[in-house]
């Protein structure tokens, strides 16, 4: 479920879980804490959402935290909403790649547990204590499949930074 955020008209962000006015900076903090914000108007109920999450974008260019391309600022801004369609569906579709792709690596991890016979990890001293149950054979061979998934993973956050540049 959504964080609910309240907009009044004098452009106050109120937090009605906290119950307490919040910044476009704490906005930022619990959406990078994996938090989904709504923000609504308070007098006619609109859905401020999209409008809010571009200012926070801005403010952080503005703080040189993002710096956008100026080429990819300009197009945006000439080919209107069908540059911004193509953008967006471009950006869900390597972000839905991006989130198959830790699935399956989870997947895969845990899967490689299981036969070596580690318990399902419910924090991080679990994997410490099943490693020192394997077998110094059979650890050194889930060291080397992790270390080539991590490579695995590198690559792929590489091409991604390499498509959000373009």
């Amino acid at each position: 479920m959504a964080y609910v955020v309240k907009r009044y008209s004098n452009r106050k962000l109120y937090d009605t879980q906290e119950s307490r006015y919040v910044t476009l900076e704490e906005l930022e903090e619990l959406i990078r804490g994996g938090r989904e914000i709504s923000v609504v108007d308070v007098s006619t109920g609109e859905d401020l959402t999209s409008v809010t999450l571009a200012q926070i974008i801005l403010e952080n260019e503005r703080n040189h935290r993002a710096a956008l391309p100026t080429v990819f600022l300009h197009q945006l801004i000439k080919h209107g909403e069908a540059w911004q369609d193509f953008v967006q569906k471009s950006l869900r579709s390597s972000l839905e790649g991006l989130m198959t792709s830790q699935r399956e690596a989870d997947r895969v991890l845990r899967e490689w547990a299981s036969r070596a016979g580690w318990p399902a990890a419910s924090g991080p001293e679990q994997p410490a204590k099943a490693e020192k149950r394997a077998e110094p054979a059979e650890a050194d061979a889930l060291r080397e499949e992790v270390s080539v998934l991590r490579e695995q993973l590198r690559t792929l956050e590489e091409r991604l930074e390499k498509k959000r540049e373009k």
